[in-house]
């Protein structure tokens, strides 16, 4: 998908992070932008970082804002069709939103479970069944991007919540991706794998809902890990969009920001064609 000008892309998990700075990137590209989080003031700040080579002022800035829970099925439908009504359609999806949990997975709650596969997964999911027809039915050339991680690659110890919902979210493009080809659907797709990047997902619990507050009691020492490795992240979250932008231009399903990566997932593909125990791609307490 070269052309960008002029077309439409929708951008949940928006106010921060990757989707802020894939935003800031389609409005260069001279895109239209539907974004969506349920970050009100983080979505106002991206707003305010916008620039289009074309609009004059910010009446002309052609952007469109939108609360959205994405592990609702019925508020991503809405942004569909608030998609189709502002702009007449949508050609760029990146199902972006996520957040994080960490503990061993004995402790992990129930209400874990429902938050963090809601929003990874589940979000994702919701967004395919409410653009990709809509996309069919235009004919015009699309592309979806969905945000998975190293972690949909990898088995992190500590992690294990997430792991399982960003593998969901690996095999769910991959399908999609052959899906789409049986039906000779002019729609590429690309799955975002990145490994550590300092953004707003080490303080996803801000924006966790009251009613699943129910947290795994030994969570903490392993957020505290991963928080300093997303601190220490030596790509940007600019680095990645940019990288996931290419990625789109080029058609590219695949799109694994971190080379050092390839190792701990070569590792782990070896590991089962070997028949072989599990290797542990981080260094852990009690590791």
């Amino acid at each position: 998908m070269e052309q960008l000008q002029g077309r439409v892309a929708v951008i949940t998990g928006a106010a921060s992070g990757f989707g802020r700075e894939l935003a800031i990137l389609c409005a260069q590209a001279g895109m239209k932008l539907v974004l969506a989080d349920v970050d009100d003031a983080g979505l106002e700040e991206t707003s305010g970082l916008l620039e289009w080579p074309d609009a004059n002022d910010q009446a002309d800035q052609p952007v469109v804002r939108a609360r959205c829970n994405v592990a609702v099925y019925e508020e991503v439908e809405s942004l569909a069709k608030l998609a189709w009504e502002k702009f007449g359609g949508a050609h760029l999806l990146f199902n972006n939103a996520g957040v994080s949990v960490g503990g061993p997975l004995w402790t992990t709650t129930q209400d874990d479970w429902d938050w963090v596969m809601g929003v990874n997964l589940m979000g994702v999911v919701h967004g395919v069944r409410a653009f990709v027809p809509r996309m069919i039915e235009s004919k015009a050339p699309c592309h979806v991007v969905n945000t998975a991680s190293v972690a949909g690659l990898t088995s992190v110890p500590g992690s294990g919540i997430y792991c399982v919902s960003k593998f969901g979210v690996v095999t769910l493009s991959e399908c999609l991706h052959m899906d789409l080809a049986l039906a000779k659907a002019d729609i590429g797709v690309s799955v975002l794998c990145p490994a550590f990047v300092p953004t707003g997902i080490a303080d996803a619990e801000r924006n966790r809902p009251a009613e699943l507050s129910a947290k795994n009691p030994l969570a903490a020492p392993f957020e505290h890990i991963a928080r300093e490795a997303v601190r220490r992240g030596r790509l940007t979250a600019r680095d990645v969009a940019e990288q996931t932008m290419q990625a789109v231009r080029k058609n590219r399903f695949y799109v694994i920001t971190h080379e050092k990566t390839l190792g701990t997932i070569r590792e782990r593909m070896e590991n089962i064609l070997e028949l072989r125990q599990p290797t542990n791609p981080m260094k852990m307490p009690g590791s």
